[in-house]
């Protein structure tokens, strides 16, 4: 399954998953499962970081596979997560909280039969969990629409629910009586469905609702849509919400499952456009004005003569503002949005000398964070016209270079650093 921003959502992660299992274990051999019961878990979750990062290091071929169609190694998503794993240590608190009550009942189980497999499942588990809540932070970045961990569960099952309507359509013989429930109607010959249903943007929402509830018949168990769980109560009584976000997961499987093809097509005819390229611009040259990329480059030569003798610093000073416009561009804000945001704030003020480390994004993330998106002290140049408040966190993240993720812990530590000093002006007045 493919969604804008995740990277973990395909058929790679479950090599992720077992590679991550597998030296999870290794980093903790040689007695060092005690980290799982350290009381000072940050300093535990650091020792396992390191020591699982250089077990994955040396993991040889089986990290080089592809872990999904963006290109990325199984390597690289292992890390990835296990660097994540490191910003959020609550997950890891979770973690060493189920292998403390393992513990308490069984004493050091990874040391009995079968005690691998255990822990090797809590592993699991924890990665299971941390990678929807990473996916859901890069799909609302993306996408700028909010996404919890648990919809991104939902999405997974879906897709996985669309794969066993197609396989059933597929062996529509052997499985007659079953498509015939999902299609609600006896099935005396091939479904024209089954013959219509080429992706997950073909499937209908009654099929997915019905191939859960004839699960408990065909199966044995009932379907995902039909437990006493409440993970997927907002989906139960809704097709309208099913047939969106099936019909999300196909239009961008459609987008982006182009790879290269249409680059291909246009190499065909490369060589019959550059002639008309270098045809136009001799043209041009004969004309009343000079070529697109003359232009271009009269305009950098005027910027390197301004610049000239002053070095590079000032020649970056000259370009930043630049970047700034394609940054806002970007996001939809107005062009030199960051420039003109850093010149409306009050530069005296105790709170711009405790974030004079921080950049402008995290600091107007910590004012969205405490004091909403709109209040009477922010200065018209921080809103975003077209809303009228401050820009969100993904349009933050965006500007500052970050993932959504990062932006937070940023955002965090600047807030305590405030609360800190604020504490100390207090103490000091007492």
């Amino acid at each position: 399954m493919r969604l804008p921003g995740t990277r973990y959502q395909e058929h790679g992660w479950e090599q992720v998953r077992k590679l991550l299992g597998q030296c999870s274990l290794a980093a903790l051999a040689r007695d060092k499962h005690a980290l799982l019961l350290e009381p000072d878990q940050e300093s535990s979750l650091a020792a396992y970081v390191d020591g699982v990062s250089r077990v994955l290091y040396g993991c040889g071929p089986r990290g080089a596979a592809l872990g999904n169609s963006y290109g990325d190694t199984v390597l690289e998503l292992a890390l990835s997560l296990v660097v994540e794993l490191q910003a959020r240590p609550g997950d890891w608190a979770g973690l060493c909280a189920a292998v403390a009550a393992e513990h308490a009942r069984m004493g050091p189980f990874w040391n009995a039969p079968g005690g691998e497999a255990l822990l090797r499942k809590k592993f699991n588990d924890l990665y299971a969990v941390l990678r929807d809540k990473v996916d859901s932070d890069n799909y609302q970045a993306a996408c700028g629409r909010p996404c919890s961990p648990n919809r991104m569960y939902a999405y997974r099952m879906l897709d996985t629910a669309y794969g066993e309507v197609a396989r059933l359509f597929f062996g529509w013989r052997e499985h007659r009586a079953q498509v015939g429930a999902i299609l609600g109607r006896t099935i005396e010959a091939e479904p024209i469905e089954a013959r219509r249903l080429r992706s997950i943007a073909d499937c209908r929402a009654e099929w997915i609702l019905r191939w859960s509830e004839s699960l408990e018949q065909f199966g044995g168990v009932p379907g995902p849509l039909h437990t006493r769980s409440k993970r997927f109560a907002s989906l139960k009584t809704s097709l309208d919400k099913i047939a969106a976000m099936l019909r999300e997961i196909g239009e961008y499987e459609a987008l982006s499952a182009n790879g290269e093809r249409d680059w291909l097509q246009d190499a065909n005819d490369a060589g019959a456009w550059l002639e008309d390229y270098w045809r136009v611009l001799d043209e041009s040259e004969q004309g009343a004005s000079p070529g697109p990329d003359q232009i271009l480059e009269a305009q950098q030569d005027a910027l390197d003569l301004a610049c000239a003798g002053d070095g590079d610093e000032a020649q970056a000073d000259m370009r930043a503002p630049m970047l700034d416009v394609v940054l806002a561009e970007r996001v939809s804000l107005p062009p030199r949005y960051l420039e003109m945001a850093a010149c409306a704030q009050e530069a005296g003020s105790w709170a711009l000398r405790t974030m004079a480390d921080d950049s402008l994004p995290v600091r107007l993330a910590v004012y969205l964070k405490l004091l909403g998106p709109f209040d009477d002290s922010y200065p018209a140049e921080w809103l975003d016209p077209a809303t009228g408040e401050l820009p969100t966190m993904g349009q933050l993240a965006l500007l500052d270079g970050v993932s959504l993720p990062t932006l937070r812990k940023r955002r965090d530590a600047a807030i305590a650093r405030l609360t800190a000093r604020a504490d100390a002006g207090m103490k000091e007045e007492t």
